[in-house]
């Protein structure tokens, strides 16, 4: 009898476990994230349509058949390419991307880029960038989240997981699912949902992160400037650059 009952316990704890599971998973798909009103919107077309953002690095961008092609001639250094918005502390963003040359690479988005005081990040008073990491992870001046959702760096071959790190500091807080395949050569959405200290990214609507900033160690980061970041090996094209309000 009592054998029976320690089953009975056992099993319905684990049929609890597998409710409260899903209910969480279920809680946090895409299909529950919102959009509120278009808070900026960019097709990436044109030149035109960047005039305004800033290369910090070697990278070039090139525009052809309604797209925004992105890399470092002849392979020179990394590169980070800013959008002049900021965005709120709570939104979602979406673009499409493609990979030209699937030999190696690596593309990252910062996001909540902002001044340690409230400064832009281009505030005249910090030092010039030009793509070196560091300058990013480990600013003395600004701070930011950043997610690597292709990775197949030639220092870290075919590594593939998504991570998810907290700058200033370069702290790894989650190591993820595995992002855009290395190989692929096929059209991907990415969706980046930022609700408050709640973080997600989606490819093609599959989570590859999903994370909450307890905000012990430093704040949360809430608004400030996104940038799509490539190491020099990395040919990417890029459309469709959108960004929501995240509606209640």
């Amino acid at each position: 009898m009592k054998r029976t009952a320690e089953i009975f316990f056992v099993f319905a704890f684990l049929l609890l476990f597998c409710f409260f599971t899903e209910n969480i998973q279920a809680q946090n798909s895409i299909e529950n994230f919102k959009k509120g009103g278009l808070l900026y919107q960019n097709s990436l077309a044109s030149e035109n349509e960047v005039k305004d953002w800033e290369m910090e690095g070697p990278g070039v961008t090139e525009f052809k058949d309604g797209w925004m092609e992105m890399y470092s001639p002849g392979e020179k250094f990394h590169h980070v390419f800013w959008c002049p918005e900021d965005f709120p502390g709570s939104f979602i963003a979406e673009w499409e991307l493609q990979n030209l040359e699937t030999d190696a690479g690596l593309c990252i988005i910062f996001f909540s880029a902002k001044g340690d005081n409230g400064e832009s990040i281009f505030d005249p008073a910090f030092p010039k960038r030009d793509g070196t990491f560091s300058q990013y992870t480990k600013s003395k001046y600004f701070n930011n989240y950043h997610i690597s959702y292709y990775a197949n760096g030639k220092d870290n071959r075919e590594r593939e997981v998504a991570h998810l790190r907290k700058n200033k500091g370069f702290e790894v807080v989650q190591v993820g699912e595995p992002g855009i395949p290395v190989k692929s050569t096929e059209i991907h959405r990415i969706t980046l949902i930022k609700d408050n200290a709640h973080i997600l990214m989606y490819a093609d609507e599959r989570k590859i992160i999903d994370w909450i900033d307890d905000g012990r160690k430093q704040p949360v980061w809430q608004d400030g400037k996104m940038g799509f970041r490539q190491m020099q090996w990395t040919h990417f094209r890029y459309r469709n650059f959108n960004v929501w309000s995240l509606k209640n």
